[in-house]
């Protein structure tokens, strides 16, 4: 397509919104309908290899009033801190991509709702688009839903964006699933071009910085995030095809609309309460960020993960669970075997240490020897012959 012709679709039109208003997000998803899995059975058939978790999904209950009432104090916490953050991102990313659109592709759902405060933040500048497309450890990215931003957009000024790096599982699988595309990449990076707020792994592109905090929007799912579900692959989709049929919904990776949930839905007040922040205190800096922080980083999030492994016996590193919003996200949607935290005392891993007390999961208390990381889950080891 010449850019002088006009795009046969609108993706605006073809994909969706979710809770979010059309200025916010355009997800690149199927809507799907799938029949929720016990925790326990998903547990078991993932590990015991008889099914990918992308292919199943379990009940997303609503908040209970004692994890809104750690949402509020989160908010309260880091408001400021998220604000700050998000503009210092938008700034550096105006630097880069100077007086040209910016396209923002957020992987779905981490990335979301700081990929809408992004684009909220660049709009007023410059042109800006935000899409939502899927991204599944060990399945891939959406190549479908890419293929379509691409051939609108072009790739030269395509930005990922992803909430945070754990141990950086999904920057590796978009690394890899990208190689062929050079025009993701920046001369002189081995890495897309992937934005976090918080890299504690080490793969980010860009990052706000490489602390474990609370970050507000991390310890909520769906009730923050557009009222989608993770996403869900039921069925490998051939490449080739979805390359040439980018524009059909039936190639895209799919999600719930978990519609049980939008009395409980803060996705849109979230934001507009973040904006109203940045309104109130605009920043001008941007992030101080380059290639030697991002390595050292990394080398500590691998011998922190390397000791976890050895100490704990896991041999499968997808059971473990690091960063504070990992390791909730992880008591929330599996089936937890112990939890690991730095210091009991610290405000921000309050609320993991209430579900541990009202689950009954083991804790152990770790100080320095949890490297970058304030908290970390290890899933239950389920055995093949249960």
């Amino acid at each position: 397509m010449s850019k002088q012709q006009q795009p046969a679709h609108d993706l605006s039109t073809l994909g969706f919104h979710g809770s979010y208003r059309p200025e916010d997000v355009t997800f690149l998803l199927q809507i799907d309908d799938l029949e929720p899995t016990p925790l326990a059975e998903k547990e078991y058939l993932i590990q015991s290899g008889e099914k990918h978790y992308s292919q199943m999904i379990s009940v997303e209950q609503p908040p209970s009033d004692e994890q809104m009432r750690h949402f509020h104090y989160a908010f309260e916490q880091g408001a400021d801190r998220l604000a700050s953050d998000v503009q210092k991102i938008a700034n550096s990313l105006r630097k880069r991509f100077k007086e040209q659109p910016i396209i923002l592709v957020s992987l779905v759902r981490a990335g979301v709702p700081l990929g809408v405060l992004l684009k909220h933040a660049i709009a007023k500048h410059q042109p800006c688009l935000h899409y939502g497309i899927s991204i599944i450890r060990d399945r891939g990215i959406d190549f479908a839903a890419l293929h379509a931003i691409i051939d609108q957009h072009g790739a030269e000024n395509i930005v990922f964006v992803d909430g945070w790096t754990g141990k950086g599982a999904i920057c590796r699988e978009l690394t890899q699933n990208l190689a062929d595309y050079p025009a993701l990449f920046d001369a002189g990076w081995d890495i897309p071009r992937l934005v976090t707020l918080a890299d504690l792994g080490g793969y980010s592109w860009l990052s706000a910085g490489c602390e474990d905090w609370l970050i507000p929007f991390g310890i909520l799912g769906s009730v923050i995030s557009g009222l989608t579900s993770r996403t869900i692959l039921k069925d490998q989709i051939d490449f080739e095809s979805a390359k040439q049929n980018c524009y059909q919904s039936q190639n895209w990776h799919s999600c719930l609309i978990y519609q049980h949930l939008s009395k409980q839905d803060i996705s849109v007040n979230f934001v507009e309460k973040i904006l109203t922040r940045i309104a109130q205190n605009p920043c001008l800096e941007c992030v101080e960020w380059n290639n030697e922080i991002r390595l050292t980083q990394q080398k500590i999030c691998l011998e922190t993960i390397a000791w976890i492994s050895q100490t704990y016996d896991v041999q499968n590193i997808n059971r473990i669970k690091p960063s504070i919003a990992e390791a909730t996200r992880a008591v929330l949607r599996r089936v937890p075997e112990r939890i690991l935290i730095r210091d009991p005392a610290n405000p921000h891993v309050q609320l993991l240490l209430h579900f541990a007390q009202e689950q009954h999961i083991p804790v152990d208390i770790l100080g320095a020897q949890l490297g970058p990381y304030h908290a970390v889950t290890l899933i239950k080891k389920v055995e093949k012959n249960k």
